[in-house]
């Protein structure tokens, strides 16, 4: 077990980042930017012990400053969208940036996939290495009020688990919702697509939303549907199915509704039998927005210079609700000075031995 720090370059406007690196004794290691908290690539042995790399990324800066660019990287204030870029609290109306249409997505530009993250500790611990990443947040930050103070804690484990431990503090009300933007592909070649993995979600249910994937407030029943992966399945066969929202958005761009989530539990299991590995997902977030990376800005390369493709990863991000700020009906929680944010998910990996 060990972590390594380096240099990784300089930002556009100068300022450096660093790389760190966690390995275990099992041949995993994750590599983390501190520019967006990203987790930049995670090497991860198949059934043969050879080791790949199973996240999309990128060699350069650069190319993670790119505008939209949330490879790998933690993002908030609030991910996933909010409708007319506005929300309420109390008789105060806060106004965000509008970077998808009329909504808002990822709170960008300037969300915390956009920040510069610093290091609070390291724990070179022989069991489990791990790196605290901290942000401030200053009030009025994309919009959003109160100052907050964000730790985010990546800690890789004996038997292959990564843990992100996600723990934020406010001096006022306000909503949060982070998750991790990792795009996996299970084989560790970013050419291949992710159309043969099988996936398995703890969901009875997804969100309705509208054809700009603002949630309406109906929650749909998967049973029946494409939706339903409730026994592991593979991903291609529904994104050629003729249900219209797959069909509209080029494949898989919807939140799945974890059921009854009480602490953290599986939500997900991700499997490529090519390779044997399996990533098991687990959380105590109610949602997680599956998307099967259906389309890419031209020229966005991945490590190694691969040109990226539709369908070539597949994230799976846990998260509340899209919109959940103006629907009460869906659970959340705002953080505030008396209930601070604290949330956890985990990417377990195993070996499935060849059938």
């Amino acid at each position: 077990m060990s972590i390594e720090e380096k240099n990784f370059g300089c930002l556009s406007n100068g300022q450096p980042i660093k790389k760190f690196t966690l390995k275990n004794r099992n041949g995993m290691s994750a590599e983390i930017l501190t520019y967006g908290c990203r987790i930049a690539k995670l090497w991860v042995p198949d059934r043969n012990g050879r080791t790949g790399n199973v996240v999309i990324g990128h060699d350069t800066l650069a190319e993670y400053e790119a505008s939209g660019d949330v490879f790998g990287s933690v993002v908030g204030r609030f991910a996933n969208r909010i409708h007319r870029a506005q929300f309420s609290i109390g008789n105060n109306v806060f106004h965000l940036a509008k970077n998808e249409g009329e909504n808002s997505l990822h709170s960008a530009p300037g969300g915390f996939q956009n920040r510069i993250w610093r290091i609070k500790c390291c724990n070179n611990n022989d069991d489990a290495p791990s790196v605290t990443f901290s942000y401030h947040s200053p009030d009025g930050e994309c919009g959003f009020p109160g100052n907050i103070d964000v730790e985010v804690t990546d800690t890789l484990t004996t038997d292959n688990a990564l843990i992100l431990d996600y723990c934020a503090k406010t001096d006022h009300i306000t909503p949060l919702n982070l998750t991790n933007h990792t795009f996996f592909n299970l084989t560790g070649d970013p050419a291949k697509n992710i159309l043969s993995h099988e996936l398995q979600i703890s969901a009875n249910k997804i969100t309705e939303t509208d054809s700009a994937l603002i949630p309406t407030g109906k929650l749909l029943q998967v049973e029946g549907t494409p939706f339903d992966f409730r026994r592991p399945k593979i991903i291609g066969q529904d994104i050629r199915s003729q249900e219209p929202t797959i069909k509209a958005r080029g494949g898989f761009d919807h939140n799945f509704v974890l059921a009854s989530p009480t602490g953290v539990q599986k939500a997900a299991e991700l499997f490529d039998a090519a390779s044997g590995r399996r990533m098991l997902v687990f959380t105590d977030l109610p949602g997680v927005q599956i998307y099967t990376a259906n389309s890419y800005p031209d020229g966005w390369k991945a490590c190694g210079g691969v040109m990226l493709r539709k369908h070539n990863a597949v994230c799976l991000e846990t998260q509340y609700f899209p919109d959940s700020v103006n629907h009460p009906e869906f659970p959340f929680s705002y953080c505030t000075p008396e209930s601070p944010y604290h949330k956890t998910t985990i990417y377990k990996f195993v070996i499935a031995p060849e059938e």
